[in-house]
């Protein structure tokens, strides 16, 4: 019998009515319809504070990193804004350097779903940004990605959706996750090796920098 998964999505706006919110919550249903069991942090609610380093987190961030450390599983929606992620996305994932001392860090083996919405007719660069952060924090985006543009037409403001093709694209989405995430979970893909040779990796020094 297959193990039990969690997913857990990240995503919306400070918009009161989020249509990236909107698209997380139909990729969800696609990943319990996978097996998953699934839970949502939704960025109004979070309320989270701007990250710094030196700062204490308070019980909401340690509750997100708690629960992106346990999942198996992510899906992350974010508007586009001038280009790229929202900065109140941005700030969730930056919090999420709390998980960079954890064994394994940050998001080592896990698998991430990525889904953006766009007002234009351009939606694929906050998904091109959120591929360059799964990668930073060691974890793998499934190939399928869903870039949503003019999403105005698609979802109303009580996030009901219009086009049934994205709303099955959503959910396609959700059960690649929560079958990649069950695939990865009895596989081990980060080798020792790999993990030596970012350890011996040194900062570039601000002398380097400027002579580069």
């Amino acid at each position: 019998m297959a193990e039990e998964i969690k997913v857990v999505g990240l995503g919306g706006s400070l918009a009161v009515s989020s249509r990236s919110l909107a698209a997380l919550r139909i990729a969800l249903e696609g990943a319990a319809e996978g097996g998953a069991r699934t839970e949502l942090f939704d960025p109004r609610e979070l309320d989270l504070p701007m990250y710094a380093p030196d700062a204490e987190a308070p019980a909401s961030v340690r509750r997100l990193c708690e629960a992106v450390y346990e999942a198996d599983g992510l899906l992350w929606s974010s508007p586009l804004y001038h280009g790229t992620i929202s900065g109140v996305f941005k700030n969730a994932l930056d919090w999420l350097e709390l998980l960079g001392d954890r064994q394994p860090a940050y998001l080592t083996d896990k698998v991430v779903g990525l889904i953006s919405t766009a007002g234009g007719t351009q939606g694929l660069q906050a998904v091109n940004t959120m591929e360059f952060v799964v990668r930073a924090l060691r974890g793998w985006s499934v190939p399928l990605v869903i870039p949503i543009a003019q999403a105005w037409r698609v979802f109303d403001d009580k996030g009901n959706v219009s086009d049934p093709q994205i709303a099955e694209q959503l959910r396609s989405l959700g059960r690649e996750v929560s079958r990649a995430a069950q695939h990865f979970k009895t596989r081990v893909l980060t080798t020792p090796d790999a993990e030596r040779a970012e350890a011996q990796m040194q900062p570039i020094s601000e002398e380097e920098v400027a002579l580069s």
